[in-house]
């Protein structure tokens, strides 16, 4: 079947001596993975395509799909969102490589998740015209909101009586648990309060140091790992952390 789908790049992994497999996050069928062949040769066409296939790159594709089938193949790509800064800005980059580790970890099964595609987009092209707080705060907004999208998201209940964080169980509480997965005040607040925040535009209204931000990346990966057993541990943090100075 021949069919015309957005699609974010996760991943790209050489193959051969002149092709790639990439995977692609589509809006239409989920993560997939494709062989493009003839990109890694000296042509300018050649180095033109490869281009295409950076990840965090958001795509129209025209691909051949045969559910049988594990790997696919690309009939035509082209710039769906052509990044402004993204590729360019160190600190941007950084930010976006972050977020398509963590959305790729996270993605185990080839089905269909618009919603969640529609989000990831949205904070990617959010992110390309972010200000510096804004950018520094979205690693944080991202990795308390993509839970939701597969059925682990924090509950919403904090209070001044319930203010601590259980990273295990998803909630906030009275008492702190017996396990040491956990945040208390302010750190919890903080998750609480990026909750709430429904768009990155608001992020700049986070008041967030360098230190805060790592305390909190660390839990997040923290809560990840326990709900998600393969989740690992994510190389481009230790990344991140070095390069997110104070907003």
């Amino acid at each position: 079947m021949l069919t015309v789908t957005k699609g974010i790049v996760l991943r790209t992994v050489k193959y051969g001596e002149t092709s790639v497999i990439v995977s692609i996050f589509t809006e239409i069928y989920g993560a997939q993975s494709y062989i493009v062949n003839g990109v890694r040769s000296n042509s300018k066409s050649a180095q033109g395509k490869s281009a295409l296939y950076q990840p965090g790159s958001i795509l129209e594709l025209t691909v051949y799909h045969n559910d049988g089938k594990n790997l696919q193949r690309i009939r035509e790509a082209r710039w769906s969102y052509l990044y402004q800064n993204i590729f360019f800005d160190v600190r941007k980059n950084a930010v976006a490589l972050f977020f398509v580790e963590l959305l790729q970890k996270c993605l185990r099964q080839p089905e269909p998740l618009p919603d969640l595609f529609y989000f990831a987009e949205d904070l990617l092209m959010a992110l390309d015209h972010a200000g510096d707080m804004e950018t520094a705060n979205l690693p944080l907004f991202a990795a308390t909101h993509l839970p939701g999208f597969f059925g682990m998201r924090i509950d919403d209940n904090y209070s001044v009586k319930k203010s601590v964080l259980d990273l295990r169980d998803g909630v906030f509480t009275e008492e702190i648990p017996l396990h040491p997965h956990y945040l208390t005040d302010p750190n919890s607040g903080y998750i609480a309060e990026l909750l709430r925040t429904q768009q990155p535009s608001e992020l700049s209204e986070l008041l967030l140091n360098r230190e805060q931000r790592q305390l909190l990346l660390r839990a997040c990966q923290d809560f990840y790992v326990l709900h998600l057993p393969e989740f690992g541990t994510m190389r481009s943090l230790q990344v991140l952390q070095a390069i997110l100075n104070d907003a």
